[in-house]
């Protein structure tokens, strides 16, 4: 059984840094495409970065700079590292992995499991 459980959210001020983690179980976790996606009150879930079973990573134009994606694969582990937070980061954030079918690493239909998700709040 798949299981993704994401921790390290909270509450944090403008300019602040979170490390989101989310441990996999259930799966070969080298050999999935992993990623992280976040979704607002009231907008569409967006994707915020990615890491492909081939070690390529992507970032969402809003967040490059500032986010950075790793994984741990001795301990099943992903990672992301939030600095430089904005209000507008605030989100629901969600650890995703599937098998990209189309290469679409920022299309939510593309990942089969979904974390239960961490909530994030940046305070200007």
């Amino acid at each position: 059984q798949v299981q993704l459980v994401e921790s390290g959210g909270g509450s944090v001020q403008a300019g602040g840094s979170l490390r989101l983690s989310c441990t996999a179980s259930g799966f070969t976790f080298y050999d999935t495409d992993m990623g992280w996606f976040r979704q607002a009150p009231g907008k569409e879930r967006e994707g915020v970065a990615a890491i492909g079973r081939d070690g390529r990573i992507r970032y969402a134009d809003s967040v490059k700079g500032r986010f950075t994606i790793s994984t741990d694969n001795a301990r099943n582990t992903l990672y992301l590292q939030m600095n430089s937070l904005k209000p507008e980061d605030t989100a629901m954030y969600y650890c995703v992995a599937g098998y990209l079918t189309r290469g679409r690493w920022y299309d939510p239909n593309e990942y089969k499991h979904w974390g239960q998700g961490t909530q994030v709040t940046v305070s200007s």
